[in-house]
């Protein structure tokens, strides 16, 4: 099953974001992600929140996977949220 994760970074924390940056994206090239980025701030200038679409075998595995990424374990996130997600575009074959 597809998930989506929407992670919002606290307020002020590039410089958390950018020391642990490094260990996240090796975590998560470990795992079995369709895509992912980060969300921008409006003027571009700064990353505020992270986006995940990735597969998982139930919705309790895709949120041990957001508990276990390093930039939640550091205490980068106001918040996260982990959804189930139905890919309508490109459809999939």
């Amino acid at each position: 099953m597809l998930y989506v994760l929407i992670c919002q970074d606290k307020p002020n924390s590039s410089e958390l974001r950018q020391s642990v940056r490094p260990k996240h994206l090796a975590y998560l090239g470990s795992q079995e992600v369709r895509f992912a980025g980060p969300m921008l701030s409006d003027d571009q200038s700064e990353m505020i929140g992270s986006i995940v679409f990735m597969t998982a075998e139930s919705l309790a595995d895709a949120k041990a996977i957001a508990d276990n990424d390093p930039y939640y374990l550091a205490g980068l996130f106001a918040s996260v949220a982990v959804r189930p997600f139905k890919q309508a575009i490109p459809a999939e074959s």
